[in-house]
């Protein structure tokens, strides 16, 4: 057999070889989407807010719900590097690093090793073998505290991040500018539509109302929500949809969310109104605290945010457990007009401070069909939880809509928490300078009784 004859014979072997796994790849992919067609999801887990370098015993309580799906809300690892001696604000104030960033981006190899840590928890892997995991990223994970569109280390750490959730190479997220995606389980009926956000790659200042999404992020969210109704859509946002507790929180504190956003919110609002897709609610993370809030007035049907954060970080875990009631007085003294407030919540305020993970189950045997939303704590027992029925989630005609939007001023869930009147809405600040002011004038009444036993004394010793 002559030399051309073999490297012809080696080319179409090589050829068949190369047919032959695409054709394998072809097949494994449409496999896992006929797969994801069938099977009927009812058990959903996820959560936020994971420090890989902190212990992590949530993970059994999580694998105990045994989740079909367990999505990440971002935070997924802390990434980035907190300079020492914390000061408030974006950099630091006083002391040798002043004007320094408080937090600065860890390089591509710290990075790598952050997510390999986070891989090889034998909890969170015991919950891979079960669970289809998948996920969006928010700040830390993206790579710097509140950053958006001007970190310009996004483009590294988006691979990263599709390396951590095992995204395929040929994924249209390794190709996009973003993370967001979105994923359908189940039959027609029974389906379920997975929307994730990525609220970091576009967004602009905070406090600027500019975008969160961006343009090509909002064209393709139109798409989705417009595309072939499913019976359920959970819309994943790394930052709260509907609370704004910054609104009521300001000048002590702030935190990220839509509402501070108004424009934006209002367009994701009324995109959704406009497309009139029916079981619609959002899960989020970022807070270090879970809650469940609802609003009434976006649509006519109400719009629910299950909030889960965090895996490891929470409000309550960085001060000592005898301050946990002073932790919660101050949570309960934050008013909020759209939390879900219920009997069955652990603390009075319907806030947890622990860490903690959220769970969604569907019932599809019941008639109506029926929605637990819970924040479960690390053993996995109820700390905040609702029922919602699916024919709650549906639009309406345009007659009863027009009745339902003509009487929305008058139901609970209506006001935002910009609307407040000052004096309620910056309650938490008026107790804080009130209690401030009667400190400094104890400390000044008791300032000045010492000065005058100590005259009285020096008067008594010149005196004898």
């Amino acid at each position: 057999m002559g030399i051309d004859q073999r490297r012809w014979r080696w080319r179409w072997r090589n050829v068949a070889v190369l047919f032959g796994m695409v054709v394998v790849a072809t097949t494994v992919t449409a496999s896992n989407s006929n797969e994801k067609q069938k099977q009927v999801v009812s058990r959903i887990a996820f959560g936020s807010c994971s420090n890989q370098s902190a212990p992590q015993p949530i993970w059994d309580a999580v694998v105990d719900f045994h989740p079909q799906i367990f999505i990440w809300l971002g935070d997924n690892i802390y990434g980035d590097i907190k300079r020492p001696f914390k000061i408030f604000g974006r950099e630091r104030t006083i002391g040798p690093w002043k004007n320094s960033p408080r937090f600065v981006p860890s390089s591509e190899q710290e990075m790598k090793a952050r997510y390999r840590k986070a891989q090889s928890n034998p909890g969170y892997a015991r919950l891979k073998k079960d669970a289809d995991v998948i996920g969006t990223w928010d700040d830390h994970d993206y790579g710097l505290n509140d950053a958006g569109k001007e970190f310009d280390g996004k483009i590294t750490n988006q691979k990263l991040l599709l390396d951590f959730l095992e995204e395929p190479q040929d994924s249209p997220r390794r190709k996009q500018a973003g993370v967001y995606a979105s994923y359908t389980y189940g039959p027609v009926g029974q389906d379920v539509k997975i929307i994730l956000l990525d609220t970091r790659y576009h967004r602009d200042p905070v406090g600027s109302d500019g975008t969160i999404l961006g343009d090509s992020q909002w064209i393709w969210l139109e798409k989705e929500l417009k595309d072939p109704p499913t019976a359920v859509t959970i819309i994943g946002s790394s930052i709260q949809v509907i609370s704004n507790l910054s609104a009521t929180t300001h000048p002590l504190f702030s935190m990220e969310s839509w509402g501070r956003f108004p424009k934006e919110r209002d367009r994701l609002f009324k995109l959704i109104d406009d497309s009139k897709r029916g079981g619609v609610f959002f899960i989020s993370g970022d807070v270090h605290f879970g809650e469940i809030t609802r609003y009434d007035c976006a649509s006519d049907y109400p719009l629910y945010d299950i909030t889960s954060s965090g895996v490891t970080q929470s409000i309550e875990e960085v001060v000592p457990a005898f301050l946990h009631s002073f932790v919660r007085f101050v949570v309960w003294s934050v008013p909020s007009t759209l939390r879900v407030k219920s009997q069955n919540c652990r603390h009075r305020s319907c806030i947890y401070g622990q860490p903690n993970f959220g769970t969604i189950e569907i019932d599809w045997d019941s008639h109506p069909v029926t929605l637990q939303f819970k924040v479960r704590d690390k053993n996995g027992v109820t700390a905040a939880g609702i029922n919602a029925s699916l024919t709650e989630l549906q639009p309406t005609n345009s007659e009863t809509r027009d009745r339902v939007k003509a009487g929305q001023n008058n139901q609970k869930h209506c006001t935002l928490e910009v609307s407040l009147p000052w004096i309620v809405r910056y309650r938490l600040a008026i107790i804080f300078f009130f209690i401030l002011f009667g400190l400094l004038l104890a400390f000044i009444g008791l300032g000045y009784a010492s000065y005058r036993l100590v005259r009285l004394g020096g008067c008594k010793r010149k005196h004898d």
